[in-house]
């Protein structure tokens, strides 16, 4: 089994383990989505079809018997795009509990700790349903454009990373726990919390609203509970850093839909978080909107930048990806092999320029203390790297200051030994690039833009331009507030 489908099955099991956890896995059919909801734990309850009355799940007003969210850890919605109550106010009822874990009748308020699974299917590929809609279409539609149900949603499970279940791949011949008495383990861990291990270790992002962190927070306990079930055994930060990073992809999912649904108001879903005091900030997005060669909205790690060649001399400009590593010793050392003679003075004029403008650029870190290794990857059919000098000073001081650049942003210019920028001879061509390749911002030398005027209206409302003076100007444009 792959580590992502570990990762899948272990998310499957937090609402077990942790109190009023409101859980979403769609997928294809056949991956065993309410199997384990069904078949291993007497204290969870499925309900089949999806359909429920309000006196069934919360309350019966007539006798005052309390329903399933009272007497189960764990009630699972099967097939969620059937989920209907009786009452009209059935769906309010539920949205209430999800958020306070309470419900009224009458007068009175009602405390439950049962946790709430929808689990469905999806008719199409993940790619085509982004494509027509958003994550959530299969739900019913009272639910499936309400933003503030989503909200709700703790973690979006991804149940299209599981594969079909299959007797000979993943039944094992090993020893196991019998499930009544994983059951109860999971029964026992359902008390207390286990966010002592993230304080004082784990710093959450700006973009995190309270529900965010309230969600994120839930899903690393759980996952903490799950993996380290003895609260006096070490996590190591690595493992830590696991967990946090699964706990924030699977609440970025949902906000990824409300985003979908209401762009003004979920417009920042850059999640990111800090591990220590001192610790870089790392930035997390869900693998579906991810891909290694079209620029993002979120923020690259430290020391990689996206920059586009100018081109000139019968080369057309074009995209390439910048990435350094730094490390204990001296020097500028680059990876690519075999090395273009125009990549190679690229390097040494961004190297050179660090050196002579240290202080200005990275504050009172020593670059000659360091060891850069530098690799350029080419996403077009030129590879020489001509003119990429002010993208490579960039992305050597982001990654000795250990800062990310801000996401959807392209650099272009290229730098003399003397720090000048020279001029791009076609910056109509390299805007036109920018906007093919999904960027959003383009960062220019102020020499290039009154030819820009010339950028037709159909482009220039898709990119925002910003210019820079010098490569200072660049720099701090550049790196995320």
């Amino acid at each position: 089994m792959s580590e992502r489908a570990k990762s899948v099955t272990l998310l499957r099991m937090i609402p077990f383990v942790e109190r009023n956890f409101n859980l979403v896995e769609l997928g294809p059919r056949g991956t065993g989505k309410s199997h384990l909801f069904q078949q291993i734990s007497p204290y969870s309850h499925l309900i089949s079809g999806g359909k429920a009355t309000v006196a069934k799940m919360f309350v019966n007003n007539a006798s005052g018997q309390r329903g399933l969210v009272c007497h189960y850890d764990v009630v699972c919605f099967d097939e969620v795009s059937g989920i209907s109550f009786d009452q009209k106010d059935g769906v309010n009822i539920m949205k209430g509990y999800m958020a306070s874990g309470e419900f009224s009748r009458g007068k009175e308020s009602i405390r439950a700790f049962g946790s709430i699974v929808m689990v469905g299917n999806f008719d199409v590929d993940v790619t085509q349903q982004q494509r027509i809609g958003h994550l959530l279409t299969p739900l019913p539609p009272e639910m499936r454009n309400d933003s503030a149900f989503m909200d709700r949603i703790h973690c979006y499970v991804p149940g299209w990373e599981f594969p079909k279940v299959s007797g000979r791949e993943h039944l094992t011949d090993h020893f196991g726990l019998v499930s009544d008495f994983l059951a109860e383990c999971w029964n026992k861990l359902r008390t207390g919390s286990r966010l002592s291990a993230l304080q004082g270790r784990v710093n959450w992002g700006g973009a995190l609203s309270g529900r965010d962190i309230e969600a994120v927070n839930k899903t690393a306990s759980g996952l903490i509970k799950l993996l380290y079930p003895d609260a006096s055994m070490t996590i190591p930060d690595e493992e830590l850093e696991v967990i946090v990073r699964l706990a924030l992809e699977a609440r970025r999912r949902v906000k990824e839909q409300q985003k979908r649904v209401l762009r003004t108001e979920f417009r920042n879903t850059h999640f990111s978080y800090h591990l220590g005091v001192e610790g870089v900030e790392q930035f997390v997005s869900t693998p579906e909107l991810h891909s290694d060669e079209h620029i993002e909205s979120d923020p690259l790690p430290p020391g990689q930048v996206w920059t586009i060649s100018p081109g000139g001399g019968g080369a057309s400009p074009a995209l390439y990806r910048l990435e350094v590593t730094v490390g204990p010793g001296n020097g500028v050392k680059i990876l690519n092999a075999p090395v273009s003679p125009a990549f190679r003075e690229s390097v040494r004029y961004g190297e050179q320029n660090l050196y002579t403008r240290a202080k200005e650029m990275v504050g009172d870190r020593d670059p000659r203390a360091h060891e850069f290794s530098v690799q350029l990857r080419a996403l077009d059919s030129d590879t020489s790297g001509h003119g990429v000098g002010l993208a490579v000073l960039m992305t050597l001081c982001s990654g000795l200051i250990e800062r990310s650049v801000k996401g959807g942003l392209i650099v272009v210019g290229a730098l003399n030994l003397g720090g000048s920028v020279e001029m791009i001879p076609n910056p109509v061509a390299v805007a036109e690039l920018a906007v093919e390749k999904g960027a959003t911002t383009l960062l220019m030398p102020i020499s290039a833009r009154r030819q820009l005027f010339e950028l037709p209206d159909s482009l220039a409302t898709k990119i925002s331009i910003e210019f820079y003076a010098d490569s200072k100007d660049a720099f701090l444009k550049a790196l995320v507030e």
